[in-house]
């Protein structure tokens, strides 16, 4: 018996019909976005025209088309085959499979499960067919169907057949909104450039081997986070390594050097894996010791200059590299360096004069990798030239560039990483005949140069050779979080934009007679605070909001707004989508009440209700490490 669901569009929804087959593109390319124990699908078996519909017994030809029993169709129908990949192997060396069929006409795609056999014997399930239809019901009013060609007999494992109310209560709105949003893509599909069947076992194989290290972790980073993106990272080089060995017939593992290798861990997995290789940072890491001999990891300043080129290493990597980002491309691409011509080309010696002949070489085949993070320039932060695009954007473009100008083939891909910066960068290939070199390193020095003229105001001109100018980071990491600010300053500022707040009367008829004043935006408090605290606070990560986050006893900042905190409203905090510990008793009564001493009313809650100190007389020494200090100020 058929069954039809239906979710409406909004009335004034403009996307449509365009936006429909965006949204089911995407369930068809990258059903793991909403799938979550799917890995991703592989359209390995594309067909011309109607091939794929020879697969399919006559009477789900009928049903497909809507045109009777003699299983002819409308036209136009395209068709292909996606294999499914779980993110657990459940299915053994069986492969379950669909034939996905769009009419265009009709507006509609079909989904035709089907279990190949390692035999190659094929098994259609019938019961489990659907379809996604798009319907104009009312003059202007579009919906989205649902329907399924049987009910009683729908089967379900999870993972390749979803339960039909997920279809319908989960996937349905979902491409909804897919639909209204429809917004063209900026950056290429998710593991567009490998093997997503051997990506996932890869993962999984290294996700079981390295979890371990989550326990163990000794930094003050998240490590759930940090252990399973350097794993998923690791994976995607080791995949394309492996893919790239194939290519050229050869069994020899590839080198690397990670330049800002951070924590250290994606090359202790690259070297586990049998990769010849070392990691570079200007400041070693606490977990560093944890790795053992076989992990070489060094603490050095990277200067991007001629004592850091590599010439028997077959890739660099810069993983969240920051400042060494832009250079990187750079560092891989130059192969022959004679000085005389690099300080020619960038103008720093006069006609007739002479120089010491130096020459730096990097392997003729060196290829880079690049993970994007923060937006660094060749000699300080990266401006912003072009406000049609997003920040992100902008950036990624700008490497694609260097890695031009530089001569590489340049590829990009998105990894599957728990990270909002996502889009990798692969030079693999040149574009110049080694011949050229003499040509490509002036291209270069003239593309650097310009980028140096547009940073004097960074100071970022260069004065000697090609990397003068550049400013790794220090040694020492400085804290800018507004923690090292003086307390007065602090102090000050919380009491200013405290009273600005309570001297707004707001009417709050939940709140009793304690008054909460007012509100305001960020933009609001800064006019309220004085030039210099203002360019004190510039100096530091996030600034003003930072400030007054950090004091989340006395103020409450969501959306950029600021408002009195009322304790009496106090709910749950979350952290990383997970609800945020109980403090323990020992973090109790550590601080003073800022509303005891401060607010005309005093606390609006009773002082054993309330977790700060009213009174010296309840002010006691924290048990947790590292807190006391906190109480020297009070």
């Amino acid at each position: 018996m058929l069954k039809r669901f239906e979710v409406r569009f909004p009335a004034d929804c403009e996307t449509l019909p365009d936006g429909f087959w965006s949204a089911v593109d995407v369930w068809i390319k990258k059903p793991h976005v909403v799938n979550k124990r799917l890995c991703g699908v592989q359209e390995t078996e594309v067909v011309e025209g109607d091939e794929a519909l020879r697969l399919l017994p006559q009477d789900v030809l009928a049903w497909l088309s809507g045109s009777g029993s003699d299983g002819t169709h409308r036209t136009p129908l395209s068709s292909h085959v996606r294999t499914f990949i779980p993110k657990i192997d459940i299915y053994g060396t069986g492969k379950q499979k669909e034939v996905v069929v769009k009419d265009l006409d009709g507006q509609q795609v079909m989904f035709v499960p089907f279990e190949e056999s390692e035999a190659r014997q094929m098994s259609v399930k019938k019961d489990n067919i659907y379809s996604i239809k798009l319907c104009q019901v009312d003059s202007g009013q579009w919906a989205l169907e649902l329907h399924v060609r049987t009910v009683e007999a729908w089967y379900s494992d999870g993972v390749a057949y979803p339960k039909m109310a997920w279809l319908a209560g989960n996937l349905l709105p979902k491409l909804l909104g897919w639909a209204v949003a429809c917004k063209s893509g900026h950056f290429p599909n998710t593991l567009s450039l490998l093997p997503v069947e051997k990506y996932s076992l890869t993962y999984q194989r290294l996700k079981d081997k390295y979890k371990a290290m989550v326990k163990v972790w000794p930094e003050v980073t998240d490590p759930e986070k940090f252990v399973y993106e350097d794993v998923a990272i690791a994976t995607y080089l080791l995949v394309l390594w492996s893919e790239e060995r194939a290519e050229h017939d050869v069994d020899v593992l590839q080198s690397f050097v990670d330049l800002g290798c951070g924590n250290g861990l994606l090359v202790h997995i690259l070297a586990n894996e049998g990769h010849p290789g070392k990691g570079i940072d200007v400041r070693k890491r606490k977990i560093w010791d944890m790795y053992g001999p076989d992990t070489v990891l060094q603490e050095e300043a990277i200067t991007p200059g001629e004592n850091f080129l590599f010439p028997e290493t077959d890739w660099l990597i810069g993983n969240h590299s920051d400042e060494l980002t832009p250079w990187i491309p750079i560092m891989a691409a130059r192969r022959v360096v004679d000085f005389r011509l690099w300080f020619g080309a960038m103008g720093l010696l006069d006609e007739g004069s002479t120089a010491l002949v130096c020459f730096c070489r990097s392997s003729s085949t060196c290829r880079y990798f690049v993970l994007p993070c923060c937006f660094f320039d060749f000699f300080g932060k990266y401006r912003r030239r072009d406000s049609q695009k997003s920040q992100y954007k902008e950036y990624i473009d700008f490497i694609e560039e260097v890695s031009r100008v530089s001569g590489f083939h340049t590829l990009q891909d998105c990894l599957r990483i728990p990270s909002t910066k996502r889009v990798c960068l692969l030079g693999k290939r040149r574009t110049y005949e080694a011949s050229e070199e003499a040509w490509a390193e002036d291209r270069r020095a003239g593309f650097i140069r310009s980028r140096c003229a547009a940073s004097e105001g960074d100071g970022g001109v260069p004065g000697g050779g090609w990397e003068t100018g550049f400013r790794p980071r220090e040694r020492t990491e400085t804290v800018r979080n507004c923690m090292a600010l003086s307390r007065d300053l602090v102090d000050g500022v919380v009491l200013r934009v405290a009273e600005a707040l309570l001297g707004m009367s707001e009417e709050c008829p939940s709140c009793g007679d304690w008054k909460r004043g007012g509100s305001l935006c960020v933009g609001e408090v800064a006019a309220l605070l004085p030039q210099d605290t203002l360019k004190q606070l510039k100096n530091e990560c996030g600034g003003l909001q930072t400030l007054l986050k950090n004091n989340h006893q006395v103020f409450q900042v969501e959306g950029g707004t600021v408002r009195i905190r009322d304790w009496r409203d106090a709910r749950p905090q979350r952290t990383h989508g997970k609800r945020k510990a109980a403090l323990s008793p020992g973090a109790l009564k550590t601080r003073p009440c800022w509303f005891d001493r401060h607010h005309p009313q005093g606390c609006p809650l009773l002082a054993e209700k309330c977790t700060f100190a009213h009174g010296l007389e309840e002010l006691r020494a924290s048990t947790r490490p590292g807190r006391n200090k906190a109480n020297k100020h009070f």
